[in-house]
């Protein structure tokens, strides 16, 4: 399979522009996903500079290519500061992190990311892991499982939805597949937003199946850590959680988004954004890639 349709990168020449590569520096792409732009900032770098790319995926790992100034990461980006320091890594010159859902993800009937196929409610990134889709359906209690589709699919009916789901597995019918989630959901959701709220259904289990929110939490708590001064973060989000979980973590330094003053009220962070709003897809490029539409990059600088 060709990488562009594996996945197409958001927002590359913005990326590129935002991380001032210079040809001898260490870089991190977090997501590698179709190695789309891993591959740009190569182009970037000198013999001596290196990228390290992370990604859970097998077959994403499968699709890596060889160069001596790359190395791919078989893990979870959460644990970025335990492997560049196997690696021998002390401080990078840039971060990267597109926290999209790659193309073959959703195209792939079997994985059970997106309504448009039929199968099994999977939707693991890592197929080694234990909780799928299924079995957060089958034994989440309803008051959790209202919370995740409220909170994580920005739902207004998610609690509504968590009821009939536990109502209809208490009667012997358990959604295990797309389909059956799809007709479960279709009372819950608004006609004319069809699609999206479908969507922002599946978008809330695989958010809990994987552990997202979570798992960027605590990378960005390490890109403190393994950020030399001056080096880039850059970070695109696809929807609001993300985004303000980001954005907070940009102004403050910190997860819980907690404004640190002096005596004087000026704020201090160990980061500093870099423009006041986040960058978006040009008309152009939503045109020629519509997944990208609600992509945001952030852009910070360490102190």
């Amino acid at each position: 399979m060709n990488e562009p349709h594996y996945h197409i990168p958001a927002l590359l020449p913005e990326v590129i522009d935002a991380l001032q590569i210079r040809p001898e520096g260490v870089y991190v792409d977090a997501t590698f996903g179709g190695g789309g732009h891993t591959r740009a900032i190569m182009e970037k770098l000198g013999e001596n500079g290196h990228i390290y790319s992370f990604d859970q995926d097998q077959d994403a790992v499968a699709r890596a290519f060889s160069d001596e100034r790359f190395t791919i990461v078989h893990g979870n980006f959460r644990y970025l500061s335990n492997f560049l320091r196997y690696y021998g890594v002390g401080q990078v010159d840039g971060i990267l992190a597109d926290l999209g859902v790659s193309f073959h993800h959703f195209d792939d009937s079997e994985r059970g990311f997106s309504f448009r196929f039929s199968g099994a409610l999977d939707m693991r990134m890592n197929r080694k892991a234990s909780l799928t889709a299924a079995d957060i359906l089958a034994t989440y209690p309803e008051q959790k499982l209202g919370e995740l589709f409220t909170l994580y699919g920005e739902l207004k009916q998610g609690r509504r939805l968590a009821a009939a789901i536990v109502k209809m597995r208490n009667e012997g019918s358990q959604v295990t597949t797309v389909e059956q989630l799809r007709d479960a959901a279709m009372r819950f959701i608004s006609p004319k937003h069809e699609k999206k709220e479908m969507a922002m259904v599946f978008q809330a289990l695989r958010i809990e199946v994987n552990s997202e929110m979570q798992a960027l939490q605590k990378f960005l708590e390490q890109t403190l850590k393994v950020l030399r001064p001056g080096g880039r973060l850059a970070i695109i989000t696809y929807h609001s959680l993300e985004d303000r979980l980001v954005k907070n973590f940009i102004k403050s330094g910190n997860i819980a988004g907690e404004v640190q003053k002096d005596f004087y009220g000026v704020v201090h962070s160990p980061l500093k954004a870099v423009g006041n709003k986040p960058v978006v897809p040009t008309q152009e490029e939503v045109e020629r890639n519509p997944r990208s539409r609600s992509a945001k990059l952030r852009v910070a600088e360490k102190l």
